[in-house]
Protein backbone atom coordinates (compact mmCIF):
# COMPACT_ATOMS: atom_id res chain seq x y z
CA UNK A 1 0.00 0.00 0.00
CA UNK A 2 1.63 3.22 -0.66
CA UNK A 3 0.22 6.81 -2.34
CA UNK A 4 0.43 8.15 -5.60
CA UNK A 5 -0.47 10.94 -7.80
CA UNK A 6 0.70 12.29 -10.92
CA UNK A 7 -0.19 16.09 -12.46
CA UNK A 8 0.14 17.91 -15.80
CA UNK A 9 -0.79 21.50 -16.06
CA UNK A 10 0.33 24.38 -17.60
CA UNK A 11 1.55 25.96 -14.60
CA UNK A 12 4.24 24.76 -11.94
CA UNK A 13 2.89 21.47 -11.15
CA UNK A 14 5.29 21.22 -7.26
CA UNK A 15 2.75 22.28 -4.73
CA UNK A 16 -0.11 20.44 -6.53
CA UNK A 17 1.62 16.95 -5.87
CA UNK A 18 2.97 17.88 -2.28
CA UNK A 19 -0.77 18.58 -1.39
CA UNK A 20 -2.58 15.99 -3.14
CA UNK A 21 1.08 13.66 -0.50
CA UNK A 22 -0.47 15.59 2.16
CA UNK A 23 -3.87 13.77 1.58
CA UNK A 24 -2.29 10.75 0.83
CA UNK A 25 -0.16 10.61 3.76
CA UNK A 26 -2.60 7.88 5.43
CA UNK A 27 -1.27 5.58 2.59
CA UNK A 28 2.13 5.71 3.56
CA UNK A 29 4.41 7.12 6.46
CA UNK A 30 7.83 5.87 5.43
CA UNK A 31 9.39 7.94 2.73
CA UNK A 32 7.91 10.25 0.35
CA UNK A 33 9.64 11.62 -3.26
CA UNK A 34 8.30 14.14 -6.04
CA UNK A 35 10.01 14.31 -9.42
CA UNK A 36 8.89 17.06 -12.05
CA UNK A 37 9.77 17.52 -15.43
CA UNK A 38 10.93 20.87 -17.54
CA UNK A 39 12.55 21.25 -20.57
CA UNK A 40 13.60 17.45 -21.14
CA UNK A 41 15.25 17.88 -17.48
CA UNK A 42 14.47 15.90 -14.39
CA UNK A 43 14.21 17.75 -11.07
CA UNK A 44 14.35 15.15 -7.99
CA UNK A 45 13.74 15.01 -4.18
CA UNK A 46 13.27 12.36 -1.94
CA UNK A 47 13.95 10.85 1.66
CA UNK A 48 12.84 9.20 4.39
CA UNK A 49 10.07 10.59 6.43
CA UNK A 50 6.67 12.01 6.63
CA UNK A 51 5.72 14.75 3.43
CA UNK A 52 6.05 17.73 5.63
CA UNK A 53 9.40 16.85 6.60
CA UNK A 54 11.00 15.59 3.38
CA UNK A 55 10.25 18.45 1.56
CA UNK A 56 11.46 21.95 2.91
CA UNK A 57 11.08 25.11 1.01
CA UNK A 58 14.68 24.73 -0.64
CA UNK A 59 13.26 21.65 -1.70
CA UNK A 60 10.02 22.70 -3.16
CA UNK A 61 11.78 25.38 -5.12
CA UNK A 62 13.98 22.95 -6.90
CA UNK A 63 11.26 21.33 -8.38
CA UNK A 64 10.36 22.91 -11.76
CA UNK A 65 8.43 22.24 -14.43
CA UNK A 66 4.51 21.66 -15.50
CA UNK A 67 4.39 17.70 -15.36
CA UNK A 68 5.03 15.93 -12.38
CA UNK A 69 4.43 12.93 -10.03
CA UNK A 70 4.88 11.85 -6.14
CA UNK A 71 4.56 8.96 -4.48
CA UNK A 72 4.49 8.43 -0.17
CA UNK A 73 5.95 4.63 0.62
CA UNK A 74 4.70 1.76 3.13
CA UNK A 75 7.23 -0.62 2.06
CA UNK A 76 5.72 -4.30 1.57
CA UNK A 77 9.23 -5.37 -0.47
CA UNK A 78 12.77 -4.94 -0.45
CA UNK A 79 14.28 -2.89 3.05
CA UNK A 80 12.26 -0.76 5.14
CA UNK A 81 15.00 1.14 6.57
CA UNK A 82 16.56 2.18 3.23
CA UNK A 83 16.51 6.19 1.88
CA UNK A 84 17.27 4.43 -1.30
CA UNK A 85 14.66 2.65 -1.74
CA UNK A 86 12.21 5.69 -1.54
CA UNK A 87 10.50 6.46 -4.79
CA UNK A 88 10.23 7.43 -7.30
CA UNK A 89 12.69 5.57 -9.24
CA UNK A 90 14.39 7.04 -12.38
CA UNK A 91 16.63 5.08 -14.96
CA UNK A 92 18.48 6.77 -18.19
CA UNK A 93 18.92 4.72 -21.13
CA UNK A 94 17.65 4.01 -23.24
CA UNK A 95 15.27 6.41 -22.07
CA UNK A 96 14.59 9.01 -19.34
CA UNK A 97 12.00 7.20 -16.92
CA UNK A 98 10.43 8.34 -13.66
CA UNK A 99 7.98 5.45 -12.08
CA UNK A 100 5.89 5.49 -8.81
CA UNK A 101 3.86 2.08 -8.25
CA UNK A 102 1.44 1.41 -5.36
CA UNK A 103 0.90 -2.48 -4.72
CA UNK A 104 2.83 -5.53 -4.76
CA UNK A 105 4.05 -7.72 -7.85
CA UNK A 106 4.10 -11.59 -6.83
CA UNK A 107 6.26 -12.55 -10.04
CA UNK A 108 9.33 -10.18 -9.19
CA UNK A 109 12.08 -12.98 -8.84
CA UNK A 110 10.74 -13.98 -12.78
CA UNK A 111 10.98 -10.33 -13.59
CA UNK A 112 14.64 -9.89 -12.19
CA UNK A 113 15.83 -13.18 -13.90
CA UNK A 114 14.63 -11.28 -17.21
CA UNK A 115 16.24 -8.08 -16.33
CA UNK A 116 19.50 -9.71 -15.84
CA UNK A 117 19.11 -11.18 -19.14
CA UNK A 118 18.43 -8.43 -21.25
CA UNK A 119 21.10 -6.75 -20.21
CA UNK A 120 24.49 -7.46 -17.79
CA UNK A 121 25.62 -4.47 -17.74
CA UNK A 122 22.61 -2.39 -15.84
CA UNK A 123 22.48 0.97 -14.98
CA UNK A 124 23.56 1.89 -10.91
CA UNK A 125 20.30 2.68 -10.01
CA UNK A 126 18.69 -0.79 -11.46
CA UNK A 127 21.90 -3.38 -10.14
CA UNK A 128 20.85 -5.18 -7.15
CA UNK A 129 17.37 -4.17 -7.57
CA UNK A 130 15.53 -5.58 -4.05
CA UNK A 131 11.82 -3.93 -4.55
CA UNK A 132 9.15 -4.63 -7.40
CA UNK A 133 9.13 -1.48 -8.32
CA UNK A 134 12.98 -1.00 -9.36
CA UNK A 135 12.45 -4.29 -11.50
CA UNK A 136 9.81 -2.46 -13.61
CA UNK A 137 11.18 0.85 -13.97
CA UNK A 138 14.67 -1.12 -15.64
CA UNK A 139 12.64 -3.62 -17.42
CA UNK A 140 10.54 -0.58 -19.05
CA UNK A 141 14.03 1.09 -19.80
CA UNK A 142 15.50 -2.18 -20.92
CA UNK A 143 12.75 -3.35 -24.00
CA UNK A 144 14.24 -2.83 -27.54
CA UNK A 145 11.26 -0.41 -28.17
CA UNK A 146 10.67 3.12 -29.84
CA UNK A 147 9.53 4.65 -27.21
CA UNK A 148 8.20 4.54 -23.36
CA UNK A 149 4.69 4.10 -24.65
CA UNK A 150 5.56 0.90 -26.69
CA UNK A 151 7.72 -0.11 -23.96
CA UNK A 152 5.45 0.10 -21.19
CA UNK A 153 3.01 -1.79 -23.02
CA UNK A 154 4.97 -4.49 -24.00
CA UNK A 155 6.13 -5.28 -19.77
CA UNK A 156 2.38 -4.59 -18.57
CA UNK A 157 1.53 -8.25 -19.76
CA UNK A 158 4.42 -9.59 -17.60
CA UNK A 159 3.72 -8.39 -14.22
CA UNK A 160 1.67 -10.20 -11.87
CA UNK A 161 0.00 -9.38 -8.82
CA UNK A 162 -1.66 -5.49 -7.86
CA UNK A 163 0.01 -2.44 -9.12
CA UNK A 164 -1.13 1.27 -9.89
CA UNK A 165 1.37 2.77 -11.46
CA UNK A 166 2.45 6.79 -13.03
CA UNK A 167 5.46 7.35 -14.61
CA UNK A 168 6.79 9.89 -17.39
CA UNK A 169 9.17 10.31 -20.14
CA UNK A 170 10.51 13.46 -20.52
CA UNK A 171 7.20 14.97 -22.60
CA UNK A 172 4.56 12.44 -21.35
CA UNK A 173 2.69 11.26 -18.33
CA UNK A 174 1.34 8.02 -18.00
CA UNK A 175 -1.09 5.48 -16.17
CA UNK A 176 -1.35 1.71 -15.46
CA UNK A 177 -3.48 -0.36 -13.34
CA UNK A 178 -3.70 -4.15 -13.43
CA UNK A 179 -6.57 -6.17 -14.74
CA UNK A 180 -7.83 -6.82 -11.42
CA UNK A 181 -8.06 -3.22 -10.39
CA UNK A 182 -6.88 -4.29 -7.20
CA UNK A 183 -5.46 -0.86 -5.96
CA UNK A 184 -7.51 2.01 -6.71
CA UNK A 185 -6.61 5.02 -9.44
CA UNK A 186 -8.61 8.03 -9.80
CA UNK A 187 -8.58 10.80 -12.31
CA UNK A 188 -9.57 14.22 -12.13
CA UNK A 189 -9.52 17.61 -14.77
CA UNK A 190 -7.81 20.96 -13.51
CA UNK A 191 -8.82 23.77 -15.29
CA UNK A 192 -6.03 23.42 -17.52
CA UNK A 193 -4.60 19.77 -16.82
CA UNK A 194 -5.05 16.36 -15.50
CA UNK A 195 -4.39 14.53 -12.17
CA UNK A 196 -4.20 11.26 -11.24
CA UNK A 197 -3.82 9.77 -7.78
CA UNK A 198 -4.65 6.69 -5.25
CA UNK A 199 -7.71 8.38 -3.96
CA UNK A 200 -10.48 10.49 -5.21
CA UNK A 201 -10.24 12.68 -1.70
CA UNK A 202 -6.52 13.86 -3.12
CA UNK A 203 -8.80 15.75 -6.32
CA UNK A 204 -10.65 17.23 -3.77
CA UNK A 205 -7.31 19.32 -2.23
CA UNK A 206 -6.04 19.96 -5.58
CA UNK A 207 -9.24 21.67 -7.31
CA UNK A 208 -9.68 18.74 -9.72
CA UNK A 209 -13.19 17.52 -10.76
CA UNK A 210 -13.56 13.78 -10.66
CA UNK A 211 -13.88 12.10 -13.80
CA UNK A 212 -13.73 8.35 -13.38
CA UNK A 213 -11.49 5.18 -12.12
CA UNK A 214 -8.84 4.18 -14.22
CA UNK A 215 -10.38 1.07 -15.16
CA UNK A 216 -8.75 -2.19 -14.65
CA UNK A 217 -6.18 -3.32 -17.31
CA UNK A 218 -6.17 0.46 -18.56
CA UNK A 219 -3.23 2.44 -19.68
CA UNK A 220 -3.08 6.08 -20.77
CA UNK A 221 -0.81 8.64 -21.85
CA UNK A 222 -1.22 12.22 -20.67
CA UNK A 223 -0.10 15.23 -21.96
CA UNK A 224 -1.09 18.94 -23.12
CA UNK A 225 -3.13 17.80 -25.76
CA UNK A 226 -5.22 15.69 -23.23
CA UNK A 227 -5.57 11.74 -22.37
CA UNK A 228 -4.91 8.81 -24.83
CA UNK A 229 -6.66 4.75 -23.25
CA UNK A 230 -5.79 2.24 -24.33
CA UNK A 231 -6.52 -1.42 -23.16
CA UNK A 232 -3.43 -3.44 -22.79
CA UNK A 233 -5.26 -6.08 -21.07
CA UNK A 234 -9.22 -7.63 -20.50
CA UNK A 235 -10.42 -6.23 -17.18
CA UNK A 236 -11.23 -8.80 -14.45
CA UNK A 237 -12.17 -6.64 -11.26
CA UNK A 238 -11.51 -8.27 -8.11
CA UNK A 239 -11.02 -5.02 -6.19
CA UNK A 240 -9.31 -5.62 -2.26
CA UNK A 241 -11.76 -4.88 0.36
CA UNK A 242 -8.92 -4.14 2.62
CA UNK A 243 -9.58 -0.57 0.98
CA UNK A 244 -13.24 -0.26 2.62
CA UNK A 245 -12.05 -1.79 5.49
CA UNK A 246 -9.07 0.15 7.24
CA UNK A 247 -6.29 1.47 4.03
CA UNK A 248 -8.34 4.26 2.06
CA UNK A 249 -10.05 7.76 3.45
CA UNK A 250 -13.52 7.76 4.62
CA UNK A 251 -14.20 10.67 2.13
CA UNK A 252 -13.02 8.39 -0.49
CA UNK A 253 -15.41 6.90 -3.33
CA UNK A 254 -14.23 3.55 -4.67
CA UNK A 255 -16.13 1.88 -7.61
CA UNK A 256 -18.85 4.21 -6.76
CA UNK A 257 -19.06 3.05 -3.30
CA UNK A 258 -18.55 6.18 -0.65
CA UNK A 259 -15.70 4.26 2.08
CA UNK A 260 -17.67 5.74 5.04
CA UNK A 261 -21.12 4.95 3.90
CA UNK A 262 -19.70 1.04 3.36
CA UNK A 263 -17.94 0.82 7.02
CA UNK A 264 -21.34 1.57 7.86
CA UNK A 265 -23.07 -0.84 6.47
CA UNK A 266 -20.18 -3.10 7.68
CA UNK A 267 -20.89 -2.23 11.30
CA UNK A 268 -24.67 -2.98 10.45
CA UNK A 269 -24.04 -6.51 9.10
CA UNK A 270 -21.74 -7.23 12.46
CA UNK A 271 -24.85 -6.48 14.77
CA UNK A 272 -27.05 -8.25 12.39
CA UNK A 273 -24.72 -11.18 12.40
CA UNK A 274 -22.85 -10.80 16.27
CA UNK A 275 -25.61 -10.03 18.63
CA UNK A 276 -24.27 -8.80 22.01
CA UNK A 277 -25.87 -7.39 25.14
CA UNK A 278 -23.90 -4.64 25.93
CA UNK A 279 -24.97 -1.15 27.59
CA UNK A 280 -22.28 1.06 24.92
CA UNK A 281 -20.70 0.98 21.86
CA UNK A 282 -17.31 2.57 21.50
CA UNK A 283 -15.18 2.46 18.06
CA UNK A 284 -11.49 2.33 17.91
CA UNK A 285 -10.72 5.94 16.30
CA UNK A 286 -10.52 6.93 13.03
CA UNK A 287 -11.32 3.94 10.96
CA UNK A 288 -13.35 1.74 13.35
CA UNK A 289 -15.70 5.02 13.83
CA UNK A 290 -18.16 4.77 10.93
CA UNK A 291 -18.81 0.72 11.68
CA UNK A 292 -19.44 1.80 15.11
CA UNK A 293 -21.77 4.28 14.40
CA UNK A 294 -23.26 1.61 12.02
CA UNK A 295 -23.38 -1.06 14.75
CA UNK A 296 -25.23 1.42 16.90
CA UNK A 297 -27.63 2.09 14.07
CA UNK A 298 -28.56 -1.47 13.90
CA UNK A 299 -29.05 -2.52 17.69
CA UNK A 300 -29.94 0.35 19.41
CA UNK A 301 -27.17 0.12 22.37
CA UNK A 302 -25.94 3.52 22.83
CA UNK A 303 -22.92 5.25 20.89
CA UNK A 304 -20.00 6.96 22.92
CA UNK A 305 -16.84 7.76 22.64
CA UNK A 306 -14.15 5.72 25.21
CA UNK A 307 -10.47 5.89 23.40
CA UNK A 308 -9.18 9.49 22.81
CA UNK A 309 -7.20 9.57 19.42
CA UNK A 310 -3.57 10.93 19.86
CA UNK A 311 -3.73 13.15 16.44
CA UNK A 312 -0.24 13.24 15.99
CA UNK A 313 0.50 9.82 15.99
CA UNK A 314 0.44 8.30 12.66
CA UNK A 315 -1.00 4.64 11.82
CA UNK A 316 0.46 1.68 13.46
CA UNK A 317 -0.48 -1.02 11.06
CA UNK A 318 1.97 0.55 8.59
CA UNK A 319 5.27 1.38 10.87
CA UNK A 320 7.88 -0.84 9.53
CA UNK A 321 9.03 -2.72 12.52
CA UNK A 322 6.88 -4.41 15.58
CA UNK A 323 8.02 -3.08 17.94
CA UNK A 324 7.62 0.81 16.42
CA UNK A 325 4.30 -0.23 16.24
CA UNK A 326 3.54 -1.37 19.90
CA UNK A 327 5.07 1.56 20.97
CA UNK A 328 2.84 3.48 19.13
CA UNK A 329 -0.49 2.22 20.12
CA UNK A 330 0.20 3.12 23.39
CA UNK A 331 0.92 6.88 22.31
CA UNK A 332 -1.57 6.45 20.12
CA UNK A 333 -4.61 5.88 22.32
CA UNK A 334 -6.02 6.40 25.87
CA UNK A 335 -9.27 5.53 27.77
CA UNK A 336 -11.97 7.58 29.26
CA UNK A 337 -12.83 6.55 32.34
CA UNK A 338 -15.42 8.19 33.46
CA UNK A 339 -17.38 7.24 30.49
CA UNK A 340 -16.40 2.77 30.11
CA UNK A 341 -16.21 2.45 33.53
CA UNK A 342 -18.14 -0.63 35.09
CA UNK A 343 -19.68 -1.16 31.47
CA UNK A 344 -19.98 -3.49 29.40
CA UNK A 345 -18.79 -2.39 25.90
CA UNK A 346 -18.70 -3.60 22.81
CA UNK A 347 -15.32 -2.05 21.19
CA UNK A 348 -16.09 -2.12 17.01
CA UNK A 349 -12.40 -1.97 15.09
CA UNK A 350 -12.25 -1.91 11.33
CA UNK A 351 -10.66 -5.45 11.49
CA UNK A 352 -8.18 -7.66 13.56
CA UNK A 353 -4.76 -8.44 11.67
CA UNK A 354 -1.70 -8.91 13.59
CA UNK A 355 -3.80 -7.98 16.82
CA UNK A 356 -1.14 -5.69 18.47
CA UNK A 357 -4.01 -2.93 18.90
CA UNK A 358 -6.25 -5.18 20.22
CA UNK A 359 -4.34 -6.74 22.89
CA UNK A 360 -3.26 -3.18 24.30
CA UNK A 361 -6.85 -1.57 23.99
CA UNK A 362 -7.96 -4.77 25.88
CA UNK A 363 -5.68 -4.10 28.64
CA UNK A 364 -6.18 -0.32 28.67
CA UNK A 365 -10.25 -1.04 29.04
CA UNK A 366 -9.72 -3.50 31.91
CA UNK A 367 -7.43 -1.05 33.80
CA UNK A 368 -10.07 1.67 33.40
CA UNK A 369 -12.27 -0.57 34.62
CA UNK A 370 -14.32 -1.83 31.70
CA UNK A 371 -16.96 -4.95 33.23
CA UNK A 372 -16.65 -6.78 29.36
CA UNK A 373 -15.01 -6.16 26.08
CA UNK A 374 -16.29 -7.78 22.60
CA UNK A 375 -15.13 -6.52 19.21
CA UNK A 376 -15.25 -6.92 15.34
CA UNK A 377 -13.79 -9.15 13.11
CA UNK A 378 -10.37 -10.84 11.78
CA UNK A 379 -8.15 -11.24 9.15
CA UNK A 380 -7.34 -14.64 9.06
CA UNK A 381 -5.01 -15.09 5.76
CA UNK A 382 -2.14 -13.11 4.47
CA UNK A 383 -2.89 -10.51 1.21
CA UNK A 384 -0.34 -10.70 -1.76
CA UNK A 385 -1.78 -7.94 -2.98
CA UNK A 386 -0.07 -5.43 -0.89
CA UNK A 387 -0.49 -5.71 2.83
CA UNK A 388 2.57 -6.81 4.09
CA UNK A 389 2.61 -9.54 7.05
CA UNK A 390 5.65 -12.19 7.35
CA UNK A 391 3.62 -15.16 5.08
CA UNK A 392 0.15 -14.73 7.21
CA UNK A 393 2.03 -15.39 10.51
CA UNK A 394 1.38 -12.45 12.02
CA UNK A 395 -2.43 -12.49 11.10
CA UNK A 396 -4.38 -13.27 14.44
CA UNK A 397 -7.23 -14.63 13.30
CA UNK A 398 -5.24 -17.41 11.35
CA UNK A 399 -3.22 -18.61 14.51
CA UNK A 400 -6.44 -19.04 15.96
CA UNK A 401 -8.03 -20.99 13.84
CA UNK A 402 -5.18 -23.12 13.36
CA UNK A 403 -5.35 -23.34 17.11
CA UNK A 404 -8.83 -24.46 17.19
CA UNK A 405 -8.15 -27.19 14.53
CA UNK A 406 -10.02 -25.55 12.38
CA UNK A 407 -9.18 -24.50 8.47
CA UNK A 408 -7.81 -21.17 7.96
CA UNK A 409 -11.12 -19.13 5.91
CA UNK A 410 -10.13 -16.10 3.94
CA UNK A 411 -13.09 -14.42 5.05
CA UNK A 412 -13.81 -12.03 8.83
CA UNK A 413 -15.39 -13.58 11.28
CA UNK A 414 -17.17 -12.09 14.36
CA UNK A 415 -14.78 -11.40 17.32
CA UNK A 416 -17.64 -12.99 19.73
CA UNK A 417 -16.67 -16.19 17.49
CA UNK A 418 -13.06 -15.34 17.53
CA UNK A 419 -13.70 -15.21 21.55
CA UNK A 420 -15.51 -18.54 21.47
CA UNK A 421 -12.56 -19.97 19.80
CA UNK A 422 -9.93 -19.15 21.98
CA UNK A 423 -11.52 -20.30 24.74
CA UNK A 424 -11.76 -23.60 23.20
CA UNK A 425 -8.16 -23.64 21.74
CA UNK A 426 -6.76 -23.36 25.47
CA UNK A 427 -8.85 -26.19 26.82
CA UNK A 428 -7.76 -28.59 24.17
CA UNK A 429 -4.19 -27.46 24.18
CA UNK A 430 -2.06 -29.64 25.52
CA UNK A 431 0.57 -27.65 28.66
CA UNK A 432 3.72 -26.93 26.90
CA UNK A 433 6.58 -27.65 28.88
CA UNK A 434 9.79 -25.71 28.62
CA UNK A 435 13.16 -27.17 28.02
CA UNK A 436 14.11 -28.61 31.57
CA UNK A 437 10.72 -29.78 31.85
CA UNK A 438 11.18 -31.50 29.11
CA UNK A 439 14.35 -33.19 30.06
CA UNK A 440 12.98 -34.63 33.50
CA UNK A 441 10.26 -36.25 31.74
CA UNK A 442 12.72 -37.85 29.55
CA UNK A 443 15.60 -38.81 31.14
Amino acid sequence: MCGIVGVVSNAPVNQLIYDALLLLQHRGQDAAGIVTQQERKFFMHKAKGMVKDVFRTRNMRSLLGNCGLGQVRYPTAGNAFSEEEAQPFYVNAPFGIVLVHNGNLTNTGDLAELVQKLETDLPKNARGATTDTEIMTALIGLQDEKNVEASALAVLPKLEGAFSLVFMDEHTLYAARDRHGVRPLVIGKLDRGWVVASESAALDIVGAAFVREVEPGEFLAINEDGIRSEMWAKAEPKGCIFEYVYLARPDTTIAGQSIHAVRGRIGQRLAIEAPVDADLVIPVPESGTPAAIGYEKQSGIPYGLGLVKNSYVGRTFIQPSQTIRQLGIRLKLNPLREIIEGKRIIVVDDSIVRGNTQRAIVRMLREAGAAEKLATGQVVEESVGGIHREKGREATGRGVAWRAGQRPCPTSTPLQDYVTTRRRARRRAPRRLDRAARVRANP
